[in-house]
């Protein structure tokens, strides 16, 4: 009888030590985060030149007082999160880190960098890429009927909203690797789904790039594609 109170503390205190070790990690986060943003706002005037540069000649408009800062602000943190990308990351695999075998415990040493890699290389491409493609053919869609005038607020949350998920979309074969490694799914599996992934990755490279143009579709659903290859390579080595 005097046992199970005691049982009961040490599970209480083992709970308390996680919620403590989550406290601390994620103050981590959001002082990693403030850094990048700091540093985004050194930055943030050259990368707002670059993704306003697919628009040509158009200069995006604002249309109230206080659009500017507010897009200023926001293109430094989104540039402090991929900063911040690699110790939200890190973080993360740590406070997972002593569920696993020790022998898995590698990955996290590995996994960290490799998806803060990736991520930034998904929003380099469709910042270089995939952006300069796409909004030409936007601005030229109903010519002459229409006159494309953008608000800066609105272009920047498009151009946001596209960066991250190329972002995201280019942690597939990481994602794959672990659910492999998990033995969630097998690297059969994953070569079985290859038709529906295939229609899948249609609908989204529809939802990030809003054209019709199929040129703009296939610049999304190629890279996704070959990701989706390389994550059942990699499947296949675990």
């Amino acid at each position: 009888m005097d046992r199970k109170p005691a049982d009961s503390d040490k599970a209480a205190m083992t709970l308390l030590e996680h919620l403590d070790e989550l406290r601390q990690r994620l103050m981590r986060v959001v002082i990693a985060l403030l850094i990048g943003v700091i540093a985004g706002t050194l930055v943030s005037p050259a990368v707002l030149r670059i993704l306003v540069a697919p628009l040509g000649d158009q200069v995006p408009l604002a249309i109230s007082p206080t659009e500017a800062p507010a897009v200023f602000f926001k293109v430094a943190i989104v540039i402090g999160v991929v900063i911040a990308m690699p110790v939200i990351v890190y973080q993360l695999f740590q406070f997972a880190r002593p569920g696993l075998e020790p022998a898995e415990q590698r990955y996290v040493l590995i996994g960290a960098p490799a998806a803060s890699v990736s991520f930034a290389a998904g929003v380099v491409f469709a910042a270089l890429v995939l952006l300069p493609t796409a909004l030409p053919f936007l601005q030229g869609f109903l010519f002459g009927i229409v006159e494309q005038r953008y608000s800066i607020d609105r272009y920047i949350s498009f151009v946001s909203n596209v960066l991250l998920w190329a972002g995201l979309v280019f942690e597939t074969p990481l994602v794959m690797f672990f659910l492999a490694k998990l033995g969630v799914v097998t690297p059969q599996g994953f070569a079985k789904a290859r038709r529906i992934v295939i229609v899948g990755a249609a609908a989204g490279a529809a939802v990030i790039t809003p054209t019709t143009d199929p040129v703009n579709m296939l610049l999304v659903m190629v890279p996704f594609m070959l990701l989706y290859e390389l994550g059942i390579l990699l499947a296949r080595l675990t």
